[in-house]
């Protein structure tokens, strides 16, 4: 068991390769149609707002923080999104529009950053605070109602395509090349890290912790909103339900993938290995065949994931500390 453990916290990102295989062959065992080129097709499109909501929350566990309203904004920006846009409500021009809900997005992660930066509030509390805060706004947007009849504009993000490929993989590829980049080839990507495997270290050297602070969480608010039109595309309809869970989903890829819940630590292509790991689980309990079972074991199989994934994190940080200890 000790070799697995070491084994697992050396190698998270081949582990979980291992898990995707296993899952795969799994399904594809019980029906091999699971290895046709439009099953991966809906596992990457069902995956893509997920992968987009994971670069967002990564960069704000790094710095040691936590966002766990991602769910609740999705769900806000998707009804205003909803009311302002829809034929059926105000109908206004959807390309201010989405300008607006980026742009939104955008203010409500500077918002949370400082409260968190500037006001001193606890990331978890804080956005406990505002998940429940923002759902309640939502449903008083929408009114208790379903929203459709979406313009052909809104709907092009979650059903065109670009050169072939869904528009949803095309946004979510370009979001994790551009997230990958900034976290490993930029000052900036540096200074996230430094900031949560030592903040005390990071301000004697002179790094601005409230402005690092406030760029991670604009940067997890904007690319909610961009998630939220990816959604909103997809499903071409927004009720109530819309967003709800995905805190935990987010928070669950991302430990998963290897980010330390304590910051500093971390690797983008983990995040990403988590996201198909996590999506494709749903995907495979559907193959094979469990029925009105497979919600309550996927809900098992996330909540044991994240308890293994907490508990490699706190080994690796022991790990760290006797290394440190004996050097």
């Amino acid at each position: 068991m000790r070799r697995l453990m070491s084994a697992l916290l050396r190698e998270r990102e081949a582990g979980l390769v291992a898990l995707i295989g296993l899952l795969t062959l799994a399904a594809a065992g019980r029906d091999p149609s699971f290895l046709s080129v439009q099953n991966w097709r809906d596992i990457l499109v069902n995956a893509a707002p997920v992968m987009v909501l994971a670069c967002g929350m990564m960069p704000v566990i790094v710095t040691g923080e936590i966002d766990i309203s991602v769910g609740s904004l999705t769900g806000l920006l998707a009804g205003l999104l909803g009311v302002m846009c829809s034929t059926a409500q105000w109908g206004w021009n959807p390309v201010p529009v989405t300008l607006l809900i980026l742009a939104g997005g955008a203010v409500a992660g500077l918002g949370t950053g400082a409260l968190v930066t500037f006001a001193r509030v606890p990331s978890i509390l804080a956005t406990l605070g505002l998940l429940t805060a923002l759902r309640g706004v939502m449903i008083w947007v929408m009114r208790g109602n379903q929203i459709g009849d979406f313009p052909p504009a809104i709907r092009w993000w979650g059903t065109g395509t670009i050169l072939g490929l869904p528009v949803l993989v095309c946004v979510a590829g370009g979001v994790v090349a551009g997230t990958g980049w900034m976290a490993v080839q930029t000052p900036l990507g540096r200074r996230l890290f430094a900031l949560g495997s030592n903040p005390d270290a990071a301000r004697l050297v002179g790094l601005s912790e409230w402005r690092l602070k406030l760029f991670v969480f604009g940067w997890c608010g904007f690319l909610t909103a961009v998630a939220t039109l990816m959604l909103v595309g997809k499903l071409g309809v927004v009720d109530a339900s819309v967003g709800r869970g995905y805190e935990l989903l987010v928070v669950t890829c991302a430990v998963v993938g290897g980010v330390s819940i304590r910051g500093g630590r971390g690797r983008l292509r983990g995040v990403v290995l988590a996201v198909l790991l996590m999506v494709m689980i749903k995907t495979v309990l559907v193959f094979l065949k469990l029925g009105d079972e497979a919600t309550k074991w996927e809900r098992a199989i996330q909540g044991g994931f994240i308890l293994l994934a907490v508990v490699l994190d706190h080994l690796a940080e022991r790990r760290s500390a006797d290394a440190g200890g004996h050097s």
